[in-house]
């Protein structure tokens, strides 16, 4: 192989030229961006090609939902997290929540919490 200047050969040359254009330069220093990253798939970019995108945006959406945190009701703060099917954990105040497979909340549960109030209202009234 050719030499190019100071030890280098074509391949170093053109392994620089990919590093410089994907990382790119500024003030003369490299700047490290990363790997790149998913464009669409998010989570659901461990599954590659299999299963179909339609079920994979399904699955996007229940993982999304089911690895967010949510808000305790007891100490209001950000840190409810899932740790088993229905069972959720507040990593601040230590408390245990019943709540749905993939979300803290289910429809169902609302529909519930409404017809209670609405009923102690009547009851009162």
């Amino acid at each position: 192989m050719t030499q190019f200047g100071a030890g280098r050969t074509w391949g170093s040359l053109f392994e620089f030229d990919i590093f410089t254009q994907r990382n790119g330069r500024r003030n003369g220093r490299t700047e490290w961006h990363g790997t790149k990253r998913t464009k669409k798939v998010g989570v659901t970019g461990k599954y590659g090609t299999r299963y179909g995108a339609s079920l994979r945006k399904q699955v996007k959406k229940m993982e999304i939902t089911q690895h967010a945190k949510y808000t305790c009701t007891f100490c209001g703060k950000d840190s409810v997290k899932r740790q088993a099917v229905g069972i959720w954990k507040c990593k601040a105040c230590r408390k245990q929540l019943a709540g749905g497979a993939y979300t803290l909340g289910t429809t169902a549960a609302a529909t519930v919490r409404s017809t209670v109030r609405r009923l102690r209202e009547l009851t009162e009234a």
